[in-house]
């Protein structure tokens, strides 16, 4: 009897790849394209440009329950007068701002109009870099534009227009212009995993997208109560790099801190007994060694539950209780 190797499986042609990669595109877009609106805005100019009538503006947006709320940017809906949202298929609806947040970019919109097909969102903690994203919105008023590319990089942070930084921001080089803002990211199994936010110019191939585990936490305490709690503290710093023996001497894992310039009267600061000069390098166990670092954990820290500072007031190390307040 004789034996015969088994035959070697054909490779992949080249269009079989490229086929297999068309297939999963429009798969995603097939999914979430129904859900993809845009957004129009009239806010009213202040000032002398009131004279020159109502600016206008406009951005992306996805329905995400069935029931008319829709996902955006705040930057696109911030301070309009009127909002007004255009369905893929040419339906246009008034809407009404839930909430919006500018620290995290996030806003929330609601629209009279039911039963739609919402996105399905998904997981942004189990994606990995080189992963194939989908892109869509209305760039310059193109509606139901799509783009593709890879997830570039995790964990970026990005700043917002208040000045907080937002963490954990997805990099994507699927290209995204004025009016993606809003949009979603798309996994290729349909599922939305970040919602795109902004480019950098003149930068090719550089943007980003709010992680959406984060914009699903956002977006639930506005739908809850329209805004969101942060905790405040009352002080004014800046960051200071710190003397090496003093990092040595007092075992610290950061090598600068937030020195106070200011505390405010009756605020929580001054309470717990913060003074001017004080530099702190530690909140409720974790390093602090910047303005960002106090930031981040006060978003996180319970309204009207104590807190701990560690702070350097010359040679000496203290442990401060504060109790941080709604801002």
């Amino acid at each position: 009897m004789q034996n015969h190797a088994a035959a070697p499986a054909p490779e992949a042609t080249d269009a079989a790849i490229w086929d297999a990669y068309s297939r999963s595109v429009m798969g995603a877009v097939e999914q979430v394209g129904p859900a993809v609106v845009n957004i129009e805005v009239q806010q009213e100019r202040s000032g002398r440009a009131r004279f020159r009538g109502e600016g206008q503006g406009s951005g992306s947006g996805f329905v995400f329950t069935p029931d008319g709320v829709i996902l955006t940017n705040s930057h696109v809906v911030h301070g309009a007068k009127d909002i007004h949202v255009s369905m893929p298929e040419g339906d246009r609806h008034e809407a009404v701002l839930v909430g919006d947040d500018p620290d995290t970019d996030l806003a929330v919109i609601r629209i009279n109009a039911s039963p739609l097909k919402p996105a399905r969102l998904g997981d942004s903690k189990s994606i990995r870099v080189g992963q194939l994203v989908i892109a869509i919105g209305n760039p310059y008023g193109f509606q139901c534009t799509v783009t593709a590319g890879v997830i570039s990089a995790l964990g970026r942070s990005l700043r917002s227009r208040s000045g907080r930084l937002i963490d954990n921001v997805l990099q994507t080089d699927a290209a995204l212009n004025p009016g993606n803002s809003g949009g979603p990211l798309v996994a290729s199994n349909g599922d939305v995993i970040g919602v795109n936010t902004a480019m950098i110019l003149p930068a090719q191939g550089i943007c980003f997208a709010i992680a959406i585990n984060t914009a699903k936490l956002v977006a639930g305490q506005l739908i809850k109560s329209g805004r969101i709690t942060r905790g405040y503290i009352g002080l004014a710093g800046q960051n200071v790099p710190l003397l090496r023996n003093v990092v040595r001497y007092h075992h610290l894992a950061v090598e600068s801190g937030v020195q106070v310039i200011s505390v405010e009267p009756d605020g929580p600061s001054r309470l717990a007994g913060l003074r001017e000069g004080d530099i702190v390098v530690g909140f409720d166990n974790q390093p602090v060694s910047s303005i960002d670092d106090l930031h981040r954990y006060l978003s996180g820290a319970g309204i009207d539950a104590k807190s701990h500072l560690i702070v350097l007031r010359g040679a000496e190390r203290l442990e401060i209780a504060i109790t941080p307040q709604a801002r």
